[in-house]
């Protein structure tokens, strides 16, 4: 029998239930994995809630990033065998599969081989940020000396971003709401911290920039403030929104756009891996950074299984700088 963590109703990080079930076997094209660790995500949280554009079928499984142990293979698997260590990519739906469980059942095409080096804590915590932030990179094509604004730059997609940033020669621009974690931030490789509720973004972006603007804008957040984001960018910057935290309408910047030609678009890690040829470059380019140790994932705190629940409170509680794993 396996423990398996579910909601049971939407809410907050209290309705989360552990279950004891049998997982049984994995069908074709599936893996079963003993679990490790797992890495939590936001998506996850707003998931569990209801906020989420996927609504739960309830009870609900929960969880798709993480490391495990391959126990047994499905019918048509290849390119694995039992005994092999894996990281669990989140190329399903949310509610799908659920990997917040000491066993889990897994499609394969989500598998990848753990990178040498990295703990299960590690490896769990790598594929959903630098494939998101990777963004900056595919698409914005930022090079020496572009300006990168990061929003919510202490997440871990956001110190992803600093460091596929830093690596290609930008400017990482971190922004955050106080200056309380300017100085991790900075620990973290940030060339700029900007405190946006205790400085005028605008304004310390064109000092940065020598008053070009910055390239892109990064921002998980949405809502109003993505007139400001659209202020503060270059002519023909981007700004990209891969999530909708403020869970406000987040407004087209028609003049900011209109006049300096810029483009608004929209982000999932996604468009990376649901297009082989793109997955490829981009795990290629990743891995290399994780070899040479230019990527490197921050991991704020290890909480184990049995305090999941908890857990999922510090994720909310937006102390941490970097990622929420749990081991199991």
């Amino acid at each position: 029998m396996a423990i398996v963590v579910r909601a049971h109703e939407l809410g907050g990080p209290d309705v989360l239930r552990f279950d004891e079930m049998e997982v049984g076997a994995p069908g074709a094209g599936e893996v079963r994995i003993k679990v490790e660790a797992v890495g939590l995500n936001r998506s996850e949280a707003m998931y569990r809630a209801g906020r989420y554009p996927v609504k739960p079928a309830l009870p609900t499984n929960i969880g798709y990033e993480g490391v495990g142990v391959i126990e047994a293979l499905g019918e048509g698997v290849t390119g694995f065998k039992e005994g092999d260590r894996v990281c669990v990519l989140p190329r399903y739906r949310l509610g799908q599969y659920g990997l917040w469980a000491t066993q889990a059942i897994v499609p394969a095409f989500c598998l990848e081989p753990i990178p040498p080096g990295l703990t299960a804590a590690e490896g769990a915590s790598i594929w959903m940020q630098y494939m998101t932030a990777f963004a900056i990179i595919e698409v914005a094509n930022v090079g020496i000396g572009d300006g990168v604004i990061i929003r919510a730059a202490s997440s871990s997609v956001g110190l992803a971003a600093i460091q596929l940033a830093n690596w290609a020669g930008a400017v990482s621009i971190a922004a955050t709401r106080t200056s309380a974690k300017a100085d991790a931030l900075r620990a973290q490789g940030a060339a700029h911290v900007i405190a946006t509720e205790e400085q005028d973004l605008i304004e310390q972006v064109m000092k940065i920039t020598d008053g070009k603007g910055a390239r892109t804008a990064f921002d998980p957040v949405g809502g109003p403030y993505v007139e400001t984001l659209a202020g503060a960018l270059a002519e023909r910057g981007i700004l990209f929104i891969y999530g909708g935290l403020s869970e406000s309408a987040t407004p087209y910047p028609h003049w900011h756009a209109a006049f300096k030609g810029l483009s608004l678009r929209g982000w999932v890690a996604s468009e990376i891996w649901n297009h082989p040829d793109r997955y490829a470059r981009a795990k290629e380019r990743i891995l290399q950074g994780l070899a040479l140790g230019t990527l490197k994932p921050v991991i704020d705190k290890v909480f184990p299984f049995s305090e999941l629940v908890e857990a999922n409170r510090y994720l909310e509680s937006n102390q941490q700088v970097g990622k929420v794993v749990v081991t199991m």
